[in-house]
């Protein structure tokens, strides 16, 4: 197959995608799934992981998704499945990037001036930059991926600096996802509620307190490392 009907063929899978994530019910599909996956064992993590890859490649928001983990799994064992899952679904959107959907992500990045700055900034630092551009909520996740893959970022840098950049986000997400049975939970067991609800309101003050702070960081650090376009 020639690579334009490669990239025509990959270009409408994502349109349909695109369509249906803006018709149809995702969120309460999403709370659907994340309860069957809860019940299904390692069955239930795989097709969750499978989900998660699709819809980053597809430049669809994770953040449902990451919550759903929480929500399905709890604050542990949801940062255990959505972290990977998050890395393996920008590591697949860097990758086609590169290669089959190369020019649909210039097109996507040439829409953001500020994704066009980071090329020369990446070429410098590319683990620096790639860390704390993760950490930072100043370029959009699932548009980073793409505008990433076409700087010259080494795929092994891109791969580790993503997923220790995109972890304090990652746990605040799951966290948030994890209460709503966490409260259902705590207001079966009587007594014990109220030291529960305590517990689970310092756990999320300081999973933000980290968010907040690595965000801030990062922010300060990118003022210098980029041009003034993009930062």
């Amino acid at each position: 197959m020639k690579t334009p009907v490669r990239i025509a063929a990959v270009a409408g899978v994502i349109a349909l995608v695109a369509i249906a994530a803006y018709l149809l019910p995702l969120a309460r599909w999403t709370i659907s799934l994340a309860e069957w996956a809860r019940s299904a064992g390692w069955i239930g993590v795989a097709l969750f992981v499978v989900v998660y890859v699709l819809s980053t490649v597809a430049a669809l928001p994770g953040s449902i998704l990451t919550l759903a983990a929480g929500f399905a799994y709890g604050p542990v064992w949801g940062l255990a499945v959505a972290s990977p899952a998050s890395v393996a679904g920008a590591t697949c959107a860097f990758a086609l990037g590169r290669t089959f959907l190369r020019r649909w992500a210039a097109n996507l990045v040439a829409k953001s001036p500020r994704a066009q700055a980071l090329d020369a900034a990446v070429a410098r630092e590319d683990f620096k930059l790639v860390l704390l551009l993760r950490l930072s909520p100043l370029f959009p996740f699932n548009v980073l991926n793409y505008a990433l893959s076409l700087s010259t970022v080494r795929p092994s840098r891109y791969v580790i600096a993503s997923a220790i950049g995109m972890l304090p986000g990652t746990a605040l997400y799951v966290y948030l996802g994890s209460l709503a049975p966490a409260a259902a939970d705590l207001a079966n067991t009587g007594g014990t509620s109220r030291l529960g609800l305590v517990a689970y309101g310092v756990g999320l003050m300081a999973t933000i307190a980290v968010a907040i702070v690595a965000t801030r960081a990062a922010r300060r650090a990118l003022a210098t490392a980029l041009p003034d376009s993009a930062a």
